[in-house]
């Protein structure tokens, strides 16, 4: 009894630099880990010390490493330990490595004497010593709620949450602090640099009302205390927590570098060029992926050279490309939305189906009253395209429905247009044919009256699908469809994607961080679901949506772009986040008892409605089972004071603007924690994947999803209309995003939808061991069966004609976005886990 008896274990590690898929850990790195320079120490469980703190045990150094997968460093080690010493429920871990930090993957012990298996999963960057005034430690993967913790790791457990929320650390942040803590968008402009850089404060306000986002602790600037400095265009450096960057797997640094890369070589290239930045028909657009490529005019050879040496990534080199003569060329994949048809997607009938089936199909709402409050849309205008209804009838039989950008654009449209911009607020009009597709019934284009208020007043043209031969008035319609699409594509990107997944998510990330331990159940949950979510949005703010970045230059707010946001979220719902909600409250659906989901949609072939339904249901069934494991009744909720902390902070604090909302879950059961949770794994996974990685595949051919308009509508009478009759390409081209615009929004998204290799999807985890909890284990391997299910039932309706929304319509492109896995690259299809790109 009490005798020391020797244990093997072992570690998986990675030293900076190792993810590199092409790249083993060299001899060097080898000794340096075995000269004693890193130590694991155990942490008892179930044996205290005099403060009742887990005794903790002798160090155990790496030994001898054996093979493992390629990237990764897998070492044995020994550790020394006595029964008296107890079950170990945690490591601390120090690292003397000189100035180099690791990535600890986990810790393993096969064969613990009483208890079996020990598993750690680590999944961080651990520094040397004198970078922290504490212990790194880690804790096994048993999962406890907080009274339920052994007594000897609770202080453990408090001190970790101490150290990661660092509310006494008042200083700039550091890339290995790892502080999880809140800050306004106040990052955005540029004032010291230039007075026209210069961005409202979001969050803080109720003019300008946001999420938080990740403090960096940055100085304020000079020019105006409230915001804080920033880095140069080419420092890609900003904090965030070191676990939440890039990199910690082996292929995910791979694509976070592209987008610096592209931030810092290819935006200076295009720059550089000599080029009158037009395109003078579609056959020049098609060029930019033709295999001639698209020549952009002269440049700088040795610029183009030094950024293919700088930039050790194929795709960046295959995308830039110099001739003899110096020129540079341009060469892109094929975008999915013309591979079949490279005029389809100009056809009314794509127009419509990619409302309900192409990259923003969330916004589509059922019309309840006709004519639209305020709209000059009269019965005349549709009456004779309603397939012999009235509108009467079509409007009591659930067949209209509407596109509106109207209301929420009108009051930002005259400092809009006073930039490079000019835009109209638009409403456009569908109906819902017997044979389940939309058709395109009127498109009315709004400006403020010069004379009244912007918000109540407007001087509106209305247009129709023409039955004319003439080229003008065909072309005027298929302008007002890119006028549509141009609201459309900024409402898009500034909303439903970037507000209502990316930047809504952050503060749960927060919050969870700062008040979930590792051991809980729900950080167990939820966790997968943040991977990479603070980098890209720091990534973001640093070249994206920030003043004078790609967002500013290729959407049609431009300056006003987060500010537009920012109005948005005054009317943001947490609780209509959730799908079922969502679709009722668009009138896409109506209440129904006997269906599933208790609703039934108005437009049966809806397949962003149909497939999310299915993946909803299947995350809440989960989320259910889960929860139901760790708390049985409504007092477990209340009384876990971690998860109280938690949800409390992410409301008051987190999305603080919004914290006095009467919608907001109250926590206080177990429906209230399921609610919750669904609707962030919701979002995180099938909503941000529904959004976001069809941007290629059908904004990738600029024409059919437009990002700018740049001129009005061409009046009868003037030279702009008689050329929409001689030159009616030119100038739908010169009215639409130029030439600079559509190369720089192109190739950027064209990253933003491709999928790493090693990209973790719905269901899946990126470790077996992730608890040893077996119903929870069960309870997951059943979800992810669900999903397969799913998976293959998608697969299988698009292969159906006789769902012509579906199946592809026009442009031959069957709805794919919501199809779980995928392979790497730009496919039109996957749902990652969290909202990672």
């Amino acid at each position: 009894m009490g005798e020391e008896v020797m244990i093997r274990g072992t570690v998986v590690l990675m030293k900076k630099g190792d993810y590199n898929p092409n790249s083993l850990v060299g001899a060097t790195v080898v000794q340096e880990f075995q000269r004693q320079a890193v130590s694991f120490q155990l942490v008892s469980a179930t044996v205290g010390d005099n403060e009742n703190k887990g005794v903790v045990g002798k160090p155990a150094y790496l030994e001898e490493s054996i093979p493992g997968v390629e990237g990764e460093s897998v070492f044995r080690l020994t550790f020394a330990w006595s029964e008296r010493e107890g079950i170990p429920g945690a490591v601390i871990v120090k690292n003397s490595i000189g100035q180099e930090e690791f990535f600890l993957k986990s810790l393993s012990i096969a064969n613990f004497p009483g208890k079996g298996r020990l598993h750690f999963v680590c999944n961080s960057w651990v520094y040397p010593v004198d970078k922290y005034t504490y212990d790194r430690i880690f804790f096994i993967n048993d999962t406890y709620l907080p009274g339920d913790t052994p007594g000897p790791l609770q202080a453990y457990r408090e001190e970790e949450l101490y150290h990661l929320r660092g509310d006494h650390v008042d200083r700039q942040l550091l890339e290995w602090d790892r502080v999880y803590n809140y800050a306004f968008y106040n990052d955005l402009g540029d004032p010291d640099a230039d007075p026209k850089l210069a961005r409202p404060v979001l969050g803080g306000s109720q003019e300008y009302p946001y999420p938080r986002r990740g403090r960096t602790g940055r100085p304020r600037t000079q020019t105006d205390p409230n915001s804080e400095s920033r880095l140069s265009r080419q420092d890609d450096d900003v904090y965030v927590p070191r676990d939440e960057r890039f990199g910690h797997v082996k292929q995910a640094d791979f694509q976070t570098k592209l987008i610096k890369a592209f931030v810092q070589a290819i935006i200076p290239l295009l720059q550089g060029i000599n080029n009158d930045w037009e395109f003078d028909a579609f056959e020049d657009v098609l060029k930019m992926y033709s295999g001639t490529g698209l020549v952009l005019g002269e440049a700088n050879p040795a610029m183009i050279r030094q950024m293919k040496e700088k930039v050790p990534f194929e795709s960046l080199k295959d995308m830039i490309s110099i001739t003899k003569d110096g020129r540079a060329i341009l060469r892109l994949p094929m975008p999915h939305v013309i591979q079949s048809d490279v005029n389809a997607w100009s056809t009314d009938e794509e127009f419509a189906r990619e409302i309900v089936a192409g990259v923003n199909p969330v916004l589509i709402c059922g019309l309840k009253e006709f004519p639209p409050k305020n709209s000059s849309i009269t019965a005349a205008y549709i009456e004779g395209n309603l397939d012999g209804l009235t509108v009467e009838q079509a409007l009591n039989s659930d067949k209209l429905f509407i596109l509106d950008h109207h209301d929420g654009m009108m009051p930002y449209l005259n400092r809009i247009n006073s930039t490079p911009s000019k835009v109209y607020a638009t409403r456009t009009l569908l109906f819902l044919k017997d044979d389940g597709t939309l058709k395109p019934l009127a498109i009315e284009l709004s400006l403020p009256n010069p004379e009244g208020e912007e918000r109540r007043a407007a001087v509106s043209e209305v247009f129709t699908p023409s039955k004319e031969r003439m080229e003008a008035p065909l072309w005027q319609w298929q302008l007002s469809k890119a006028y549509a699409d141009v609201n459309d594509s900024g409402v898009h990107q500034l909303i439903s994607h970037w507000l209502n997944t990316h930047a809504t998510m952050e503060p749960f990330v927060l919050a969870t961080n700062r008040h979930l331990s590792a051991l809980h159940p729900i950080n167990k949950l939820l966790v997968p679901h943040y991977r990479d979510t603070m980098n890209i949005n720091a990534l973001a703010r640093q070249s994206l949506i920030s003043a004078g970045g790609v967002i500013e230059s290729t959407f049609f707010p431009r300056e006003y772009s987060m500010e537009l946001s920012s109005a948005v979220y005054k009317a943001w719902n947490f609780t209509e986040q959730a799908l079922p909600v969502d679709l009722l409250k668009r009138g896409v659906a109506v209440p129904d008892p006997a269906s599933p989901n208790k609703l039934r949609l108005l437009i049966e072939d809806y397949p962003y409605a149909v497939d999310g339904l299915a993946i909803w249901s299947a995350i809440e069934d989960w989320v259910d089972e889960y929860c139901s494991i760790y708390y049985p009744t409504d007092d477990t909720v209340r009384s876990d004071v971690e998860l109280q902390a938690w949800w409390k902070e992410a409301v008051e604090v987190g999305h603080g603007d919004k914290k006095d909302e009467p919608w907001w879950p109250k926590m206080q059961t177990v429906s209230d924690l399921a609610q919750s949770c669904t609707i962030l794994i919701w979002v995180a996974s099938a909503l941000h994947a529904a959004v976001n990685f069809g941007q290629y595949p059908y904004a990738g051919y600029v024409p059919n999803r437009p990002t700018l308009s740049r001129r009005f509508m061409p009046k009868p009478g003037t030279d702009e209309y008689d050329r929409l009759s001689t030159e009616p390409e030119k100038v739908f081209l010169e009215t639409i995003t130029n030439q600079f615009a559509t190369i720089l929004s192109v190739s950027l998204i064209g990253i933003l939808s491709s999928h790493v290799s090693d990209e973790v999807f719905l269901g899946k985890r990126d470790t077996p061991y992730w608890t040893t909890d077996q119903r929870a284990l069960d309870a997951l391997e059943r979800f992810d069966a669900k999903l397969g299910k799913i998976e293959q039932r998608i697969s299988e309706m698009n292969e159906d004609p006789t769902f012509p929304n579906r199946y592809g319509g026009p442009v031959n492109m069957p709805y794919t976005l919501l199809i779980r896995t995928s392979p790497a690259g730009v496919t039109g299809r996957g749902i990652p886990n969290s909202v990672s790109i």
